[in-house]
């Protein structure tokens, strides 16, 4: 940067800005690099370019962006073109410094929007998927399933926007792993559970470790209540590997414990799906998850219909055959859907 008169000196952060696009262009001139040496040398100064390069660099990070190479190229060509033409202008208020700066500005700010850490995981019908994140967890998806990521250094957030997952956690204690969906909150450090959105309901499944669960209640977090032998205590002190949590989607009651035989509950990942006196609303739910032809069920009393057995996923015929033939409900069939009906 040449030397100016103190009132058109730009602000700290400025200076900071333009000695990280010099310092882009290339080596410094012997009077350049002298400049540079005392300027860095304030401690304030030096604060500033460090937060100016860091941001630099996470341009330089993501360099093979389009959106970033457009960026920083116009910010410097405007850089070169202010350069030129500076010492051309009258004095007073540099306005190619606004220029510059407002297009670094645009650039830096345009860097940290599309170097957003959420990831998106997500699987269509009768697809699944297995994934191994960053910090080292697995992440399973069963059919018809989102998961938002975010990996932070100091926390890990995860959201489950529909369908079910299975989360074996990397252990790091000081990295809290947290599970959002349907109001709830599961937090974990190194341990193995599954997490399901429902229509009306969201389960955990603890396989292995502990978590404990949290309810959202418009971002006060509480915790999850649970209904346990006719007393009513927080849901981390019920769950123990081989049980689960039954609770209503955003709503603040008390849940249900449930016990999790982890090779039937599990059954999802190799393709097979598992009900144990099954209310027909849920097990149907998941049998669309792996189906462009929908089960629907015609009415209250054939939603509280149970379900017991094993199929395949993705064989709606066997499933409705099954269901039609042990309890008193019947099937009317048209385009793409399947109607549940008693008889």
């Amino acid at each position: 940067m040449s030397s100016r008169p103190d009132d058109m000196l730009p602000d700290r952060d400025e200076q900071a800005a333009l000695w990280c696009i010099d310092l882009a262009e290339g080596e410094l001139s012997h009077h350049e690099q002298m400049r540079f040496d005392e300027w860095i040398a304030d401690a304030e100064n030096a604060v500033a370019f460090e937060e100016a390069a860091r941001v630099w660099n996470n341009a330089d990070i993501s360099s093979d962006m389009p959106e970033l190479i457009h960026l920083r190229g116009a910010a410097l060509e405007s850089y070169r073109r202010a350069n030129q033409k500076r010492w051309r202008r009258p004095p007073g208020r540099m306005l190619w410094l606004g220029g510059v700066a407002a297009m670094l500005l645009l650039m830096l700010t345009s860097t940290l929007l599309l170097r957003d850490p959420t990831q998106i995981y997500r699987t269509g019908v009768s697809e699944r998927q297995v994934a191994l994140l960053d910090d080292g967890s697995k992440l399973s998806l069963d059919a018809d399933t989102e998961v938002e990521v975010r990996l932070h250094k100091d926390r890990r957030e995860l959201t489950l926007l529909r369908g079910r997952a299975k989360f074996d956690v990397a252990k790091d204690p000081l990295r809290p792993f947290t599970v959002t969906a349907g109001g709830k909150i599961v937090v974990a450090t190194g341990t193995s559970f599954s997490v399901e959105l429902l229509r009306r309901q969201v389960r955990v499944l603890l396989y292995e470790g502990h978590v404990a669960v949290l309810h959202d209640d418009k971002g006060l977090a509480r915790p999850q209540q649970i209904d346990d032998r006719s007393r009513v205590i927080a849901a981390d002190l019920a769950l123990t590997p081989g049980r689960g949590l039954v609770a209503a989607r955003d709503s603040g009651e008390p849940g249900s414990l449930i016990a999790a035989d982890p090779e039937r509950s599990l059954s999802w990942e190799a393709g097979q799906l598992s009900f144990e006196d099954e209310p027909l609303l849920t097990a149907a739910e998941r049998m669309n998850r792996y189906s462009n032809e929908k089960i629907v069920l015609a009415d209250g009393v054939v939603a509280r219909v149970r379900v017991t057995g094993i199929f395949s996923a993705g064989d709606t015929d066997a499933f409705v055959e099954g269901v039609t033939a042990l309890q008193p409900v019947r099937a009317d069939r048209k385009a793409g859907q399947i109607t549940l009906r008693r008889q």
